[in-house]
């Protein structure tokens, strides 16, 4: 039986080897646990950063992290989920959906709208699943994709 929680700052290195293996899954650079450690332990002392885990047995099966930022259209926060990972001989039963499930259910709580994900347009399996929680990348009333951009913050 699979327990979805909200993690605590006691989490943070069961946290930080689950986006290691996620990151190491799909060839991604990724600093070390240690260093995702100490990130995760500061992370998950703020307020606005929600962290959820999933555990099989005692052993952990899937996380995500979500940031609460401030939105200047509307009153609360928006969520953006920076991470969901289920380690991969346990998908497609369900964890993924109870993680997300829980995911914005805590960010409903914190008076948050909406909840903004970046997904690569290849990984046509994680799109799907979105896209079969009602979340969509052509907002209504226009007929364009939404799009992200990454740059640096200083200016070349």
């Amino acid at each position: 039986m699979t327990i979805v929680r909200r993690a605590a700052t006691a989490d943070a290195e069961v946290l930080a080897r689950l986006l290691w293996d996620f990151n190491t899954e799909f060839e991604t650079e990724v600093d070390d646990v240690d260093v995702l450690t100490g990130r995760f332990t500061r992370l998950l002392g703020l307020d606005e950063v929600v962290a959820v885990l999933a555990e099989d047995d005692r052993a952990a099966v899937g996380f995500a992290l979500v940031v609460l930022r401030p939105a200047i259209w509307f009153d609360g926060p928006v969520a953006q989920l920076d991470e969901l990972y289920v380690v991969p001989h346990l998908r497609d039963r369900g964890i993924g959906t109870q993680v997300l499930d829980l995911c914005r259910g805590l960010a409903a709580e914190q008076g948050a709208p909406e909840m903004h994900i970046n997904v690569d347009e290849v990984d046509a399996d994680t799109r799907r699943f979105y896209e079969r929680h009602g979340f969509v990348n052509v907002e209504d009333g226009t007929d364009y994709r939404m799009l992200c951009y990454v740059g640096p913050t200083s200016a070349s």
